[in-house]
């Protein structure tokens, strides 16, 4: 069964379970069991894996949810989860995955949002759970020229806190800043896969362009070298959201799900098993 749901990630210490700690996957898999009225804790496997204080605005998850169970439960579940489910996180539809579909491998891109503004005044405090206040006058126009040269296939090892047996080899479709009417700059990063602090890093060293402490071409430099450049600040995950995620159509989905789990090299450079 496949969930699209949202959350508000100020109050959980990220998506997946840990003992003792209030998650997004723990509440959501407690009051399904709580509502299927079952002895079986049903898992949920998700698209992107949030750390602690991101949101969600698209995230898409799959339970394997028995016939029976789903049989019964199947047009009253919504409700009963909104019923049961604390107010910062919503299941918005629950319906059958297609065949071969996986929430994670079958995803072909996901879409984040990180929202900064540099008024003078600081953030609205309505926004202010979901912007950041960067205290220096940001050029947009910079801020996209250093973007640009980050788009493609690329080791984001630079940007990446590297997990044992993952790789960090990642292609960014998209990097871009909008600066809106209400004076919000937004980033939209998009990319077939993230590894960890990848999009908050990849942010920090655009801002430092965008303020004047950096020039354009230094984020494709720190990228090039290949290692963690402590110039390179993990901005505070508030302003992030994870957007939207893309899968392709449903005659394509095992493939990509079997794809997505093969190991991904650089053309002459080794490879790491693992994924996201």
């Amino acid at each position: 069964m496949r969930f699209d749901l949202s959350y508000d990630g100020a109050g959980f210490s990220g998506w997946a379970k840990q003992p003792g700690r209030r998650t997004v996957q723990g509440e959501i898999e407690d009051a399904l069991r709580t509502v299927t009225r079952s002895a079986t804790m049903y898992e949920l496997t998700v698209a992107g894996r949030t750390d602690s204080g991101v949101h969600a605005r698209g995230q898409v998850a799959h339970v394997d949810l028995p016939d029976a169970v789903w049989a019964v439960h199947e047009d009253k579940l919504l409700r009963r989860l909104a019923g049961r489910l604390p107010h910062d996180v919503r299941v918005w539809r629950a319906e059958r995955a297609p065949a071969g579909f996986n929430a994670r491998f079958s995803a072909v891109w996901r879409r984040y949002a990180y929202r900064v503004t540099d008024h003078p005044g600081g953030v609205d405090p309505l926004l202010r759970g979901h912007v950041l206040w960067h205290d220096w006058d940001l050029d947009v126009a910079a801020m996209n020229a250093a973007s640009a040269r980050l788009v493609g296939e690329h080791d984001f090892a630079a940007y990446c806190k590297r997990r044992e047996g993952a790789t960090t080899i990642r292609t960014l479709q998209r990097l871009d800043w909008v600066r809106g009417d209400d004076g919000i700059v937004t980033a939209t990063v998009r990319a077939d896969a993230f590894c960890h602090n990848m999009v908050r890093s990849l942010v920090g060293a655009l801002l430092f362009v965008g303020d004047g402490h950096r020039d354009a071409e230094w984020p494709g430099k720190v990228l090039a070298a290949g290692v963690r450049d402590s110039a390179v600040h993990v901005v505070r995950p508030h302003g992030l959201t994870l957007e939207e995620v893309g899968y392709p159509a449903d005659d394509q989905l095992a493939a990509r799900n079997k794809e997505a789990r093969n190991k991904r090299t650089l053309p002459g450079g080794a490879g790491m098993s693992g994924c996201c």
